[in-house]
């Protein structure tokens, strides 16, 4: 790997990528809203901002998303479901990294070993849902890993060598999720970059499409 675009580079994830990358001797380039303006909901944006790049990116990694936004905590019930709430998980989790890879497909080489991934979550599982609740963000990453696969199935036919996959980062401690570990386990951010950046070097190309935890296991849609 020699060239690395971070999507939200400044969030705990992406920076932790940025780092472990860095000290791999990878060129990276960082964008993210707090340092570069960028809004992955305004496709303006997002085409002005890699439109500014000329790559070609053997690794384009997505680590925008949130869980709770505004005011809207993730739903415990059906009555606490709003429209509103809805469209925002969607704008930023599936949206955003659908516009990404749509403006990105021209920074990726069209020859040789290329990775497009987007950070999803298990809870986007359909097949692995048996608790319920959080509708807004399960939706918006069910609907994210469908965006994914299908944006696979194109690039396929472009990009032959490039790998384009949804991956859950498992549990981090950011402040993403600071509010809702509760009593579940979670990693620090650096492990989890190391966990991702195993799980992208250990892509074969028949693995594009697909859906991977941060062990490299296939999660069911």
């Amino acid at each position: 790997m020699e060239n690395a675009l971070i999507i939200g580079a400044s969030g705990g994830i992406g920076q932790a990528v940025s780092a472990a990358l860095e000290a791999r001797g990878v060129s990276v380039t960082g964008l993210s809203r707090r340092d570069d303006g960028l809004d992955v909901t305004d496709e303006a944006s997002v085409a002005a901002a890699l439109r500014a790049l000329t790559g070609p990116f053997d690794l384009i990694l997505v680590a925008t998303g949130a869980l709770e936004i505004g005011d809207a905590a993730p739903e415990k019930a059906l009555r606490q479901v709003s429209a509103q709430a809805m469209l925002d998980q969607f704008a930023l989790n599936c949206v955003g990294p659908s516009l990404v890879l749509k403006h990105s497909v021209r920074l990726l080489p069209r020859e040789g070993r290329a990775v497009f991934a987007a950070l999803s979550a298990r809870v986007g599982s359909i097949g692995d849902n048996s608790f319920g609740g959080w509708y807004s963000y399960r939706t918006a990453k069910a609907a994210l890993n469908q965006m994914i696969h299908t944006g696979a199935v194109e690039l396929g036919r472009s990009h032959r060598a490039t790998i384009c996959v949804a991956l859950h980062p498992g549990t981090v401690e950011t402040d993403f999720t600071r509010k809702y570990l509760g009593r579940h386990p979670a990693v620090p951010a650096p492990e989890a970059a190391e966990n991702l950046l195993r799980v992208i070097a250990g892509l074969r190309p028949e693995d594009s499409g697909g859906f991977f935890d941060w062990q490299g296991k296939p999660v069911p849609w």
